[in-house]
């Protein structure tokens, strides 16, 4: 076969493994989901997002979390085409998660030029990829920045190897596609700078020469990136950060005080146990997470959205692979070799603010350096079997064992997955919705629990509401933090307490967390998770 039907029959592998049943594995919409839905459909019938703002161009306030936009605006067509459904919301996600398997065989083609294989293998390993496949088939933005950010890779190195002048327009296409990945994933805005940087440093004797045509570039990403600038400096901007980065984590401060007080406030302890040290130890550590082999072999994410639990963000055979990638890379330095620790180490650095650490989701803009590197250890361990008598016999060992890791994770994936974790990503409410808008003309409220989440956006999704009588009678508060709540709209009150609006003469119905009925109140429907467990009880008096 040659390189274009191999990577044909690639790309139709990474199509099936990232499209089948979009609609119903993952088996609910995280709220984050029905949220890019939601506005999608609101951005597609007026221009606005789900608060009124029009053509909202840095950020949609969502939950008071202020995204990134592109995601919604991606949706806008597929809800357009297929309905505010699991299946609509999800296709952009798996559409860029196809595509950036195919430019991931462009940029390796590119970076070593001169080596077989290792373009086709690093974009088939990044379509059976479980890292890849799991966060492709769920409404993550950060899939789609991914795609970007290799796109302005591909670009930027194309720019640089093609003739003077055609190279111009790679160079200007690389500019947008890098400001695009800032416009959809807060990461992005970090990684790709620091990308860019690390790019015009390799290349700057290349990029000296063709200064023109890279100022051209420099001018269209500037003028494209001011507006976000000026959102990155303003207090919502800062607002998710400060929620999840471990420079805010007071225990941190309060521990090196107690240090300090033991050590009767000697002045080398206050060196020793200066809280920024401290700091500075505790991104170190929370950086370094992201290579624990339990999370990249064995286990995954300890969050079951980005990870099935059974199976490492890469497989268990990939472990030997890339051990020896990186040790030929760092020892042939073939091609471009050092973009790919360079990307690698860069990708990193986001996450390691974070305090919930290993994370797949806000590193997944280092793949597929994992890929490329697992590729590289591959063809040389091919090409130093291929002098061995037994080859035959080793070739097709490491066959089986790769069709027997990826089918153990498929049939988890599709099997077990499901059912294990149908909680983890709010099932239920659908449910409850659709029961809700079925009974809508029986009662005059209904009042709803805010126990497991964020319901009042199923609400909006499911009943596909009017995105005008919603902003008409939409009850909206915010918190001292800057998150946004709604309270109610329509007939719905959303509440912590279901408990303070009991009143047995009125026609209300209540929907609680299973277990929680009111004492003489009539039960009138219980909805289950997949696995059985009672999630949500209806219930009312009349």
């Amino acid at each position: 076969m040659t390189s274009k039907n191999i990577l044909f029959v690639v790309i139709t592998i990474a199509f099936f493994l990232r499209f089948w049943h979009l609609g119903d594995n993952p088996p609910s919409l995280a709220w984050d989901e029905a949220a890019w839905g939601y506005n999608a459909y609101t951005l597609g019938i007026d221009g606005r997002d789900e608060f009124g703002k029009l053509l909202p161009l840095v950020y949609i306030e969502s939950f008071g979390d202020y995204k990134p936009p592109v995601y919604a605006y991606l949706s806008v067509v597929p809800v357009k085409l297929f309905g505010l459904t699991e299946f609509a919301v999800r296709f952009p996600s798996a559409f860029f998660g196809v595509l950036t398997v195919l430019v991931t065989y462009s940029l390796v083609k590119r970076i070593f030029p001169d080596t077989k294989y290792i373009a086709l293998l690093s974009a088939f390993f990044l379509s059976i990829s479980p890292w890849h496949i799991n966060l492709s088939r769920a409404a993550f933005e950060a899939n789609v920045a991914t795609f970007f950010l290799v796109t302005g890779v591909w670009l930027f190195v194309s720019g640089v190897v093609e003739q003077k002048g055609r190279g111009k327009w790679y160079f200007i296409f690389s500019a947008i596609s890098f400001v695009l990945s800032m416009y959809t994933f807060n990461t992005s805005r970090i990684v790709a700078p620091l990308l860019v940087a690390a790019l015009a440093i390799g290349f700057r004797k290349q990029l000296f020469v063709r200064k023109k045509e890279v100022l051209i570039a420099v001018f269209v990403g500037i003028i494209l990136f001011a507006p976000l600038f000026r959102f990155l400096l303003t207090p919502e901007a800062r607002l998710r950060f400060q929620e999840v980065n471990i420079f805010s984590d007071v225990g941190v401060i309060a521990r090196t005080n107690k240090e300090i007080i033991n050590d009767d406030n000697a002045w080398w302890s206050k060196v020793i146990h200066n809280r920024r040290v401290a700091f500075v130890v505790e991104y170190t550590k929370h950086y370094l997470d992201h290579f624990n082999p339990d999370f990249l072999f064995i286990k995954g994410d300890g969050n079951p959205k980005f990870s099935t639990q059974d199976v490492g963000q890469l497989y268990l055979w990939e472990l030997p692979f890339f051990v020896a990638g990186i040790l030929f890379l760092l020892r042939k330095k073939a091609g471009f070799w050092w973009i790919i620790p360079a990307w690698l180490l860069i990708a990193l650095i986001p996450a390691g603010t974070a305090r919930e650490t290993p994370h797949a989701l806000r590193i997944e803009t280092a793949l597929p350096t994992f890929q490329i590197i697992v590729a590289l250890g591959v063809t040389h361990a091919m090409e130093f079997a291929s002098h061995m008598r037994a080859k035959n016999i080793l070739y097709g060992l490491f066959a089986i064992l790769l069709a027997f890791n990826v089918l153990y994770y498929l049939h988890g994936y599709h099997t077990h997955y499901p059912r294990e974790f149908s909680g983890e990503w709010q099932y239920g409410y659908k449910e409850t919705v659709l029961f809700t808008k079925e009974h809508y003309g029986e009662y005059e409220k209904f009042f709803i629990t805010n126990a497991v989440g964020r319901p009042y956006i199923y609400y909006l999704f499911y009943n596909k509401t009017s995105p005008q009588d919603f902003r008409k009678t939409a009850q909206i508060t915010k918190d001292p933090q800057g998150f946004t709540h709604v309270d109610g709209f329509g007939k719905y009150v959303f509440t912590n307490n279901v408990g303070e609006f009991l009143n047995p003469i009125k026609p209300y119905l209540y929907l609680d967390t299973a277990g929680r009925v009111a004492t003489k109140a009539k039960v009138v429907k219980e909805f289950y998770l997949l696995n059985g467990y009672p999630i949500y009880v209806t219930y009312r008096f009349y």
